[in-house]
C-alpha cells in the first residue's frame, strides 16, 4: 500500500514520470561506474570520476531536443571534459594557479553558453569537471584513470538516454512555428477570398485573425523551457527567430489590410492576386518547416510582386486602391522573409544569387553564414559590460575563483564542496541568490545531521553500498519534485555514502560537509550582492530602451535615405547589436524570479516592435531604394514629419521603460487613406509617376510601425507563461 501510494503521489507530481525515469537512468549509470571502478577494478580514482561524471552530466545539465539529440550533445561535450580535467589536474598542485585557472576557465565556460541552449545547458557540468580535478591530492599520474572514468560515465549516459526509458519528445519551437505559419496561411486565404469578392461571414474573418494572433502569441520564449528556446547563434536558431518576427509582422500587416479594405471589394481587385501568391508561399514555408525541405520557392511570389509593381496605380484617383496595393507589397516582403528564414530554420543556406537577400541584411544576412562565424558574431555582440550574459559569466568566474582561494587557504576537508555550494547558490541576481540560500543551508543542515547520526551508529560498509543507489534515486526524484531543501539534504546523504566507501570516515565527514557548504554559500551570497546584483531585470529595461532608441534612429535615417540622404548602414548595424543585447536580457529575465515592477510589461511585444522595424525597413528599401523620392522635394516635409512622430514614439516608450513605467504612447494610428488625403494635392500635382508608389509604400510602412506601437501601448498585462521561479539560472 505504501509503495502504491508513493507511486500515485509521484504520478501526480510527475505525470509522465519524466523526472523518475531520468533519476533511474542516472542512478543506474552512476552505480555501474562507481561500483565497477571501486570494487571491480579496485581503483577509487576511476570510481570517483565515473560517479561524478555521470552526476555532472545527468543532474547539472539542461539539454534540448529528443533523446537522440541529447545523447549526441553529451558525446560531443566529452573532449571538452577531457581538456578541463587535464588542466585541473595539472594546476591542482598550487592554490593560486588553480584559482587563476578557475577564474579563466570559469568565465570562458560560462560565456561559451552565449552560443545557445546546447552550450548553456552544459555550463554547470563542465565547470564541475575542472573544479573536481583542481583540488588535492595533486596526482597527475592518475590522469588516465580520471579520463577513463569520465568517458565511461558519459558514454553510458548517452546510451541510456536513447535506450532506457527515453523521455517523450517535447514540443519543439519549430513545431509551434509551423503551426503558426499554417494559421497565417489560413488567414491569408480568407483575406484573399474577402478581397476577391467571395469572402464569407465577418465573424469568420474575426476568427481567422484571433486564431492567427493566438498561434503567434504562443511563440513567446516564456512558453518554452530554457533548453528549447531558439536563442543560439546557429543557423537554425537564427532562422526560427526570423520566422517568429516575420509572423508577427504579417499579423499586423494583414490586420491593416483588412482595415483599409472597402466594405464591398470589387470582384477583380488586383491586390487579391498578390495575396494569393503570398498565401501559396506561406503554405510552402510551412511545408519546409514541417518536412525539413524542400526549400520554399519564391519564384511565383517574385513574379506576382513584379506584376503588382507594374500595375500599381500612378494617379491619386483611387486612394483605397493605393493603400491596399501598398499593403499587399509590404506583406509580400514579410512573406519573403518568412520563406528565407524557414530555409535557414531547417539548415538550408540561402543562396547569394537571390536578389532579395541583399535587402534583408538584418535577418538573412546573418543566417547565410555558417559555423564559427555565427558563433563569433554572437560572442562579439556580448563582449560588453552591458550584456547580461557577460555579467553572468564574470560574476560566476569571480565567485568560483574566490571560493577556490578560500578552500585552498583554509584547512578545509573536501574543499570541492565549497565550490559546489557556490555554484548551487549563486544566481543571476542578488534577490534570487538570497532566495536560494535558505533552502540550501537548511537542507544541508538536515542532511548533515542525518548523515552524522548514520556515521556514528552504522559502521558496516555494506550498508552504504546498499543505501547509495536508493539515495540517488530519492535525491534525483524527490529533490526535483519537493524543492531545493530536499535536494540538498538528500545530496548530502548521497555524498556521505560515497565518501564512506572511498576512505575511512566518521561523523566528522558530515561536519566538514556542513562547514564547506556554509563557506561556499557565503561566497555565493557576497558575489550575488556585490557583482551586478540587480540581474537581468535592470539590464532588460536598459537594453530594451537602448534598442528602441536605436530603432527610432534607424526609422528616421531610412526615411531620410529615400529623400536623398545616405544609406542608414551605421544605424542598421547599431540596431542589430542592440537587438542582440535586448534579446539576451529577455531570455535571462525568464530564468529569474517574478518582478512585480516588471510584470505589467509585455516584453516580447515591446521587443517585437523593434524586430518588425529591423526587418521591415531593409525590405522596404529594397523596392524603394535610397533617393527614390529625392526629386520630389514637396514630399520631404510630410514624410519627415511622420518619421519624426514615429521616432518620438519609440523614444517615448524607451524613456518610460527606462524609468520603470508601463509603456504607453500618445501616437494614434491613422488610416492610410487619411494620411494620403493630407498630401492629395501633391499627388494630383505629380500626376502619373512610379514615385507615387514609393511614397505610398514608405507611408504604409510608417503606418504599420504605428500599429505595432499601439499594440505595445495596449499590452499592459503580465506575460502569459511567466515563471515565478528560477529556471536554470545558475
Amino acid at each position: 500500500m505504501l509503495g502504491t501510494g508513493l507511486l500515485a503521489w509521484v504520478h501526480h507530481r510527475d505525470p509522465g514520470y519524466v523526472v523518475l525515469r531520468r533519476a533511474a537512468r542516472l542512478t543506474l549509470v552512476a552505480s555501474i561506474g562507481f561500483y565497477g571502478g571501486r570494487y571491480g577494478a579496485g581503483d577509487p580514482t576511476l570510481a570517483t570520476y565515473a560517479l561524478f561524471g555521470a552526476v555532472s552530466m545527468g543532474a547539472f545539465t539542461q539539454l534540448p531536443g529528443p533523446p537522440g539529440e541529447r545523447a549526441r550533445i553529451l558525446l560531443l561535450a566529452l573532449p571538452a571534459a577531457w581538456v578541463l580535467i587535464s588542466v585541473g589536474t595539472v594546476l591542482a598542485g598550487n592554490v593560486w594557479a588553480a584559482s587563476g585557472g578557475m577564474l579563466v576557465i570559469g568565465f570562458t565556460v560560462a560565456f561559451a553558453g552565449t552560443g545557445g541552449p546546447r552550450l548553456a545547458g552544459l555550463v554547470g557540468a563542465l565547470q564541475l569537471f575542472y573544479i573536481l580535478a583542481s583540488f588535492p591530492p595533486y596526482q597527475p599520474d592518475t590522469l588516465p584513470q580520471r579520463l577513463i572514468g569520465v568517458t565511461l560515465a558519459v558514454v553510458l549516459l548517452a546510451i541510456a538516454e536513447v535506450l532506457l526509458w527515453p523521455d517523450p519528445v517535447p514540443v519543439s519551437y519549430r513545431q509551434r512555428v509551423t503551426h503558426a505559419v499554417n494559421r497565417l496561411a489560413a488567414l491569408l486565404d480568407g483575406t484573399t477570398r474577402l478581397l476577391s469578392g467571395t469572402g464569407g461571414d465577418p465573424r469568420e474573418r474575426t476568427a481567422w485573425q484571433e486564431q492567427a494572433a493566438e498561434s503567434v502569441a504562443r511563440l513567446r520564449l516564456a512558453e518554452f523551457p530554457s533548453a528549447e528556446r531558439p536563442t543560439g547563434s546557429a543557423l537554425r536558431d537564427r532562422g526560427l527567430r526570423g520566422c517568429e518576427a516575420a509572423l508577427r509582422g504579417m499579423v499586423v500587416k494583414v490586420r491593416r489590410i483588412l482595415t483599409e479594405a472597402p466594405a464591398q471589394p470589387p470582384a477583380s481587385l488586383p491586390t487579391a492576386r498578390l495575396l494569393r501568391a503570398c498565401t501559396d508561399a506561406t503554405r510552402a514555408a510551412g511545408v519546409t518547416l514541417q518536412r525539413g525541405g524542400p526549400p520554399a520557392s519564391l519564384d511565383d511570389l517574385d513574379a506576382a510582386v513584379g506584376v503588382s509593381e507594374r500595375a500599381f496605380p500612378t494617379t491619386s484617383a483611387d486612394l483605397p486602391r493605393l493603400c491596399l496595393d501598398a499593403g499587399a507589397l509590404g506583406l509580400a516582403d514579410q512573406v519573403r522573409i518568412l520563406a528565407l528564414c524557414a530555409r535557414a530554420a531547417v539548415g538550408i543556406p540561402t543562396s547569394d544569387e537571390h536578389p532579395a537577400v541583399a535587402a534583408y541584411q538584418g535577418v538573412v544576412g546573418s543566417v547565410r553564414q555558417r559555423g564559427w562565424r555565427l558563433y563569433w558574431r554572437q560572442f562579439g555582440a556580448h563582449l560588453t559590460f552591458r550584456s547580461a550574459l557577460f555579467q553572468t559569466a564574470l560574476r560566476l568566474a569571480v565567485a568560483l575563483a574566490a571560493a577556490r582561494v578560500i578552500a585552498g587557504v583554509l584547512p578545509l576537508q573536501h574543499g570541492f564542496w565549497v565550490l559546489l555550494a557556490t555554484l548551487t547558490v549563486l544566481r543571476t541576481s542578488a534577490v534570487d541568490t538570497r532566495t536560494a540560500l535558505r533552502p540550501a543551508v537548511l537542507g544541508t543542515i538536515a542532511g548533515a545531521l542525518a548523515s552524522g547520526a548514520l556515521m556514528l551508529f552504522v559502521n558496516g560498509s555494506i550498508v552504504y553500498v546498499v543505501a547509495l543507489p536508493v539515495t540517488m534515486v530519492l535525491a534525483f526524484t524527490l529533490g526535483r519534485l519537493l524543492g531545493p531543501s530536499w535536494a540538498q539534504a538528500l545530496f548530502t546523504l548521497l555524498l556521505t555514502f560515497v565518501f564512506a566507501q572511498l576512505a575511512p570516515a566518521g561523523p566528522q565527514l558530515a561536519e566538514a560537509r556542513l562547514v564547506n557548504v556554509l563557506v561556499g554559500a557565503a561566497v555565493g551570497i557576497l558575489a550575488g550582492v556585490l557583482v551586478w546584483p540587480r540581474g537581468a531585470r535592470h539590464d532588460l529595461r536598459r537594453n530594451t530602451a537602448s534598442y528602441l532608441r536605436a530603432i527610432g534612429d534607424l526609422v528616421e535615417q531610412a526615411v531620410e535615405g529615400t529623400l536623398g540622404g545616405p544609406r542608414p548602414v551605421g544605424a542598421l548595424s547599431r540596431a542589430i547589436r542592440a537587438a542582440a543585447l535586448a534579446d539576451a536580457s529577455y531570455a535571462q529575465y525568464h530564468g529569474e524570479r517574478h518582478d512585480p515592477h516588471s510584470g505589467g510589461v509585455d516584453w516580447q511585444a515591446v521587443i517585437a516592435v523593434g524586430h518588425h522595424a529591423l526587418h521591415g525597413l531593409p525590405a522596404t528599401l529594397f523596392r524603394n531604394p535610397p533617393g527614390c523620392l529625392a526629386d520630389w522635394p514637396e514630399t520631404a516635409a510630410h514624410l519627415h514629419g511622420v518619421a519624426v512622430q514615429v521616432r518620438s514614439a519609440f523614444d517615448e516608450i524607451a524613456d518610460q521603460i527606462a524609468r520603470g513605467d508601463v509603456p504607453h504612447s500618445a501616437l494614434v494610428p491613422t488610416r492610410c487613406v487619411d494620411e494620403l488625403n493630407r498630401v492629395r494635392p501633391l499627388l494630383d500635382e505629380r500626376g502619373a509617376s512610379q514615385q507615387i508608389r514609393h511614397l505610398v509604400e514608405v507611408n504604409f510602412l510608417l503606418a504599420n510601425l504605428g500599429d505595432h506601437i499601439a499594440q505595445v501601448s495596449s499590452s499592459d498585462r503580465p506575460q502569459p507563461g511567466r515563471s515565478s521561479s528560477p529556471e536554470g539560472a545558475r
